[in-house]
């Protein structure tokens, strides 16, 4: 083979190569922003409106999404992200199932280019330039309105007020301030006792399985409240309830999270007393971030979703359907 052959063959081979895209480049008008998404699970029907809302959202936005689901361990979480990096996707997006442990796999995004989006949940880091923005609920201030309606519930009683917390997955971010949120709001009011609290989970069957524990060590008349952090948890905790001859909502004052239809139904008819809301369709604000994150924009470092309370106070006919 001649000098001219082998310099046309190895053009051929480099252009071959390219075409196969073993790297990827900067995404133009030509080709789409490609997202790498890790959903921690799919423990409760908020974490299943949240995904549809996730995948939809890329769907209109025209942007590919690589989605994987952690299926609540934090190892399966940190395995996508590297296959992220390793795939070279323009930018990665994460809700992480608890705080810590993310620093060393996102220092290999910060080290290849990849932008990082926190979803929903944060995470605890002393070097924020790991990510490049996050979008999720005040967990916190969820905690405190919860506080608060017991604070207006029980305003004019002098007696003790005895409370059941189904809390959330243990080192994640909505249980750390939906439990400090909450107690943060009764402190100073020596009245309210936190007699029972553990670690659900977020999901349906943990909130029986704990409801059936709370009734086996404690008599029915000695709780006053239970304040459950997610709406399934909730539902749970209803059953066995129920299925003890308790009337939720009546016999017990019930506090939940989330907002889903089912819980909006249960306080119009009185199951439920407070729901405060959070809103699991990010996924537009998602999209949005990583195209001007990949385009160069500056972008908020932290964003909040709007969220709202509804209790038996207040308008009840007034709620919007939830869609979920």
């Amino acid at each position: 083979m001649n000098r001219r052959a082998r310099t046309a063959l190895s053009l051929a081979c480099v252009l071959l190569l390219s075409a196969c895209g073993g790297t990827r480049g900067a995404p133009d008008a030509k080709s789409p922003v490609v997202l790498g998404y890790s959903q921690l699970g799919d423990e409760s029907s908020w974490r299943t409106q949240n995904s549809f809302s996730i995948k939809s959202a890329a769907k209109r936005a025209g942007i590919k999404i690589m989605f994987e689901d952690a299926m609540q361990d934090p190892a399966n979480q940190i395995k996508a992200l590297r296959s992220f990096i390793a795939y070279k996707v323009d930018v990665i997006a994460f809700s992480p199932l608890v705080e810590t442990g993310w620093d060393m796999v996102l220092g290999e995004a910060k080290a290849a280019r990849i932008p990082v989006i926190i979803v929903d949940r944060m995470i605890d880091t002393a070097d924020e330039s790991l990510y490049a923005a996050a979008l999720c609920s005040d967990f916190y201030l969820e905690g405190r309105k919860a506080g608060e309606f017991l604070l207006r519930k029980f305003s004019g009683r002098e007696t003790p007020v005895s409370i059941v917390e189904l809390a959330g997955t243990a080192f994640s971010t909505p249980a750390i301030g939906r439990s400090e949120g909450f107690r943060e709001a009764l402190a100073g009011h020596g009245k309210f006792e936190i007699r029972f609290s553990e670690d659900g989970d977020f999901m349906q069957s943990k909130g029986r399985e704990i409801m059936k524990k709370v009734l086996d060590r404690f008599e029915a008349e000695d709780i006053d409240v239970l304040y459950s952090h997610n709406d399934d948890m909730t539902f749970g905790a209803i059953e066995v309830l129920r299925e003890a001859g308790i009337a939720p909502g009546r016999d017990i004052v019930i506090i939940s999270v989330d907002a889903t239809q089912r819980s909006v139904d249960y306080l119009r008819e009185g199951t439920v007393n407070c729901v405060i809301e959070c809103n699991p369709n990010s996924g537009p604000q998602v999209m949005d971030l990583a195209r001007r994150i990949v385009s160069g924009e500056k972008v908020p470092k932290k964003t909040f979703v709007r969220e709202t309370t509804f209790d038996e106070f207040g308008d009840l006919d007034s709620i919007p359907a939830r869609g979920y």
